[in-house]
């Protein structure tokens, strides 16, 4: 690996963040004069981010404690649009209102617990490309913009050729968001002086869009840094669960929930998530990866809780490890276990127990419930309930209150009245 003299990129490459770079001394040197800015942007397309994103807040993070200004891009403009991916299918498109909120419940959410934001020339900024892309007048954007970008360098991104092999539609709408993504990069290096964009490595080709762009406009040299997509050591996507993505909000995931899915990552990727996602220093992080047999899963806790801390904070991490301890270790319920509420008059009459499990999110449908039941993976107040026909009756309440419903060993739920 080429040996670099900034702080930010020597932290990057020890970490694991850094894939490829546009001109990495030139960033290097650039990074050694002086406070400089970069950026990543966020398509507002859900109420919060997910640990998907979670690279590029971290990238973010170092990039402030290494002495430089980030700057969070909400894409208020580029959600209305939605971007080519990999996936068959285009974006649903979103009105404002619920961009707009959407972008609220993400700044309230998920960035203010990594970034520290102010007006020092360190602390972070966070912008919205709508105040810009929306007061654009086509026919003189496309005259000073649209003849910098060539259908033909286009064409050769992993996104757009994947997508035209499936022979799947690609609308002149997702094709313009290449286009909208270059010139934030351009509008950024005007009123910031933004020289630095960072992304997934899936999102090389829109940034050096950017880059490009920035060149042939304005003649100035900005730079594009990706980190490599975070995979499984087996080879998957991360940041999926049972229930659905693993959100950053805790409204929609616990800290409970997300603690949980840091305790069960496979073992060889234990080393790789503490480098990326805790701020454990690396020594320590090496002692850690090196522990062996059921002793790694010790630094599965530790990855667990400092995860969850420079999440949700340090009290909901401690809360979080001691419900874990409490179920797992003693057989107990833990005060963070996820839990249901039922009318008293449901339960009175009884509820069937594939319901509970579909409410209680341990199965998508009845029918996935049901294969649980006959497969033995389900338990009532921790006795296995074999019976797909169990109906749940206020009986089953524990002296304090509730029922435990638990889905193999590492999934539990309370319903409670």
């Amino acid at each position: 690996m080429t040996a670099v003299k900034s702080d930010f990129l020597h932290v990057m490459q020890e970490r694991g963040f850094f894939h490829q770079c546009s001109d990495l001394a030139a960033l290097d040197q650039k990074l050694c004069s002086g406070v400089q800015s970069a950026y990543i942007g966020f398509d507002a397309t859900a109420q919060s981010l997910h640990i998907g994103n979670l690279t590029g807040i971290m990238m973010l993070y170092w990039f402030q404690q290494t002495g430089h200004k980030p700057i969070t891009l909400m894409g208020g403009g580029t959600s209305k649009i939605g971007d080519p991916s990999f996936k068959d299918e285009s974006r649903k498109l979103m009105d404002d209102d619920t961009i707009a909120a959407n972008i609220e419940q993400i700044k309230a959410t998920c960035f203010r617990q990594f970034l520290r934001y102010g007006d020092g020339p360190t602390d972070a900024l966070m912008v919205n490309n709508d105040d810009w892309l929306s007061g654009l007048h086509y026919l003189s954007f496309l005259r000073d913009y649209g003849r910098h970008f060539t259908v033909n360098r286009m064409l050769s991104f992993d996104s757009v050729k994947l997508r035209l092999e499936r022979e799947s539609p690609l609308t002149l709408l997702e094709f313009n968001y290449m286009v909208m993504q270059g010139y934030d990069f351009l509008e950024l290096h005007r009123r910031y002086g933004t020289l630095l964009q960072m992304g997934g490595s899936d999102q090389w080709g829109n940034i050096i869009n950017g880059v490009d762009l920035g060149h042939k406009a304005d003649q100035v040299q900005l730079f594009a840094l990706t980190a490599p997509l975070l995979t499984t050591a087996s080879g998957q996507k991360m940041g999926k669960t049972e229930k659905g993505a693993v959100w950053l909000n805790a409204a929609m995931l616990t800290p409970y929930d997300y603690w949980q899915y840091w305790r069960n990552v496979e073992d060889a990727d234990v080393g790789k998530l503490l480098r990326r996602f805790t701020i454990l220093p690396l020594d320590e992080i090496a002692k850690l990866e090196s522990l062996g047999g059921s002793d790694i899963n010790e630094a599965k806790k530790i990855l667990a809780f400092e995860a969850t801390k420079i999440c949700h904070g340090e009290a909901a991490a401690q809360e979080a490890a001691a419900t874990a301890q409490k179920v797992f270790e003693q057989g107990g319920v833990g005060d963070d276990l996820p839990s249901i509420t039922v009318e008293r008059a449901r339960l009175s009459t009884g509820i069937a127990l594939l319901d509970l499990l579909v409410e209680a999110g341990f199965a998508a449908s009845k029918g996935e419930a049901r294969r649980l039941v006959q497969g033995g993976g389900i338990r009532c107040n921790d006795n296995i309930v074999n019976d797909d026909k169990f109906v749940a009756k206020e009986s089953d309440l524990t002296s304090e209150g509730y029922i435990k419903l638990s889905a193999g060993k590492k999934r539990h739920a309370l319903v409670r009245i």
